[in-house]
């Protein structure tokens, strides 16, 4: 403090405000705390209130939200409006007067970060009236949030969309915020959508940064506005600097993607992580996606399943569903088709329609609760009745699996048939009664046409068997390269028995070229995947040096595997397996693709 600052702050307490308050913006914190101090020893309202603030933000002084809390109270008491309003915010973030102060994080609750303490909505009402009353917008916006989201028994819903708009008219950033969510509500009236952006887009102007981050889904989706990704990605950048967690998603989503920005997938992760680690449930479910998609690195299936239960418990359908295919696989987890049943239910609810089919099939297959199976049939029955092809699918399925009603095949295979013309599962599920001869009269030849349909828009059940079909000629007439390709094209995207089949396929007695190297990778594929042919077939090749490498130990391993899952063929095998040195006795495995090629 210069020797001037000394005589006035000696001088005058006014003068000492007015100087305080000029060293302030001059940058000269110590400065003016201390002439400010003195001004507010000598009671004036406005230098207790900014005196209150410098404790509140460590300037010039170091922080101490306990003392800054007394002296915003202390100039409030007086009337001062602008104190009534920061008082009835901190009241609100747990900083009511004779709060006890930890000293962890000094002001950070109230200028960015989070308190731990509880709110005290009827403290904060009575300052933030006062203020209003008083004519400020802050107070206003303060006022009409508690009003609007306080306490029941502190809710007002008109008179807090009141004072919501009123302090939009004033210029406040909250106020503008509050009346747009406010407006929200209907906006079928004229005027009203294009009031609401102007809201939005002046709260988001301010940098709001749950405005930032509101403002940018409606430039992103081009709600009432040109669409424009561009400034949608700006907004999301600085909402998710300023901490919103739903910004942070959509930035992160946006860099990952190259959505309105140059991609950057790293970057964008780092920021999906941050909103998930947040609450945000979607940025958990996006993360868990990009673990189970894998990029340049595999999957991480344990990973991603961390991100999804974290998704999925905060309410994320989903998550839920993705979750709950991981269970039902045992990737990542230990296998569960309990927990895959509870997971599917939950998604279920919650409007998941895919997860409704999940359910169901695992329903058929005997999980899930009898209230699960009841409630999932009313509702497939209901869905159906009113016209819907998929809940016709799913009632079908049900009448044809006794799965919460009685089963019934004819008037399953009447369902289904019905669904049929527009449901690909139901094409492969009417195309099998009909070669079953279930519910109907036994039709191969119409069941293939049907499963043909399924198959050739990629559903891999049905690629399986119309390849099954194709090998064994029911139906019409064989083709075993036709045959191979389809069940390539499944194996590629994860079915176990079809692995097995390209294994069997190549490993000779087909009309296909034998390719014995390519056999076993297909039989090894299978085999880590717990198909028990397939570990017994790998078991043959590693013992007799079918593809040219021999192990005897690992073929053990892979045949006790075998045996474990009860297959008597690989006990026979493991008897005859030669010591851990042995030679090829030339043996030639041989097996059908059709034999297992959906077990």
């Amino acid at each position: 403090m210069s020797l001037l600052d000394k005589v006035i702050g000696g001088f005058s307490p006014a003068a000492s405000l007015r100087r305080g308050t000029q060293l302030l913006e001059q940058g000269d914190a110590k400065g003016a705390f201390a002439l400010l101090s003195r001004a507010a020893r000598a009671k004036i309202p406005e230098a207790e209130f900014r005196v209150g603030r410098c404790y509140l933000e460590g300037t010039g002084v170091p922080p101490s939200r306990a003392d800054g809390v007394r002296w915003v109270e202390r100039a409030a008491e007086k009337g001062y409006v602008e104190a009534q309003a920061l008082l009835a915010t901190l009241c609100l973030h747990g900083m009511a007067p004779g709060f006890a102060d930890s000293g962890v994080g000094s002001g950070a609750g109230l200028f960015g970060g989070q308190t731990t303490a509880r709110p005290d909505y009827p403290a904060a009402a009575k300052w933030a009236r006062r203020a209003a009353e008083a004519g400020s917008a802050d107070g206003q916006a303060v006022l009409g949030f508690i009003l609007t989201s306080g306490p029941e028994n502190l809710r007002n819903l008109e008179e807090g969309d009141r004072w919501y708009e009123k302090s939009a008219a004033g210029g406040c950033p909250q106020g503008q915020l509050g009346w747009s969510l406010v407006l929200a509500r209907d906006t079928s009236k004229p005027g009203v959508r294009e009031a609401l952006i102007d809201n939005l887009s002046k709260a988001s102007e301010n940098g709001l940064a749950t405005a930032l981050y509101l403002y940018g889904m409606v430039l992103e989706r081009g709600l009432g506005v040109p669409q424009d990704r561009a400034a949608a990605a700006a907004c999301y950048k600085q909402g998710a600097e300023k901490g919103n967690r739903g910004a942070q998603a959509r930035w992160g989503f946006a860099l990952m993607e190259g959505n309105g920005v140059p991609k950057n997938p790293t970057e964008g992760e780092s920021w999906l992580r941050r909103a998930a680690l947040a609450g945000d449930p979607e940025a958990a479910a996006l993360v868990g996606d990009i673990y189970a998609r894998g990029g340049t690195l595999p999957p991480n299936y344990a990973e991603a399943a961390m991100w999804f239960r974290r998704g999925a418990d905060a309410g994320h359908k989903g998550a839920a569903r993705a979750l709950g295919m991981l269970y039902l696989t045992g990737a990542g987890v230990q296998r569960d088709q309990e927990e895959a049943a509870k997971l599917f239910s939950l998604a279920a609810q919650a409007g998941d329609a895919g997860a409704n089919v999940d359910l169901g099939n695992l329903l058929l297959r005997g999980h899930g609760d009898e209230q699960d199976q009841i409630r999932t049939r009313s509702w497939f029955e209901q869905a159906a009745a009113s016209g819907d092809l998929i809940a016709a699918f799913n009632f079908g399925v049900c009448l044809a699996e006794g799965v919460g009603i009685e089963r019934d095949d004819r008037k399953a295979a009447e369902w289904l048939r019905r669904a049929a013309d527009g449901v690909v599962n139901a094409q492969y599920w009417y195309g099998r009664m009909l070669v079953e001869g279930r519910g109907v009269e036994a039709d191969p030849e119409e069941g293939r046409i049907w499963i043909a349909k399924a198959a050739h828009v990629g559903m891999i059940e049905a690629e399986v068997m119309l390849a099954d079909m194709m090998l064994s000629g029911r139906g019409g007439p064989k083709d075993h390269p036709a045959a191979l390709a389809l069940f390539e094209k499944a194996a590629a995207r994860g079915h176990v028995g079809a692995m097995f089949a390209v294994g069997a396929m190549y490993g000779g007695g087909h009309e296909v070229p034998w390719d014995r190297v390519e056999a076993q990778r297909w039989f090894r594929a299978a085999a880590e995947r717990g198909h028990p042919y397939a570990q017994m077939m790998l078991g043959r090749y590693l013992a007799r040096k079918l593809a040219g490498e021999q192990n005897i130990e690992e073929a053990r391993r892979w045949t006790e595997r075998a045996v474990a899952q009860g297959l008597q063929d690989a006990k026979t095998d493991l008897a005859a397996l030669p010591p851990p040195v042995g030679q090829d006795d030339g043996t030639e495995p041989r097996d059908t693709a059709t034999r297992v090629a959906g077990g």
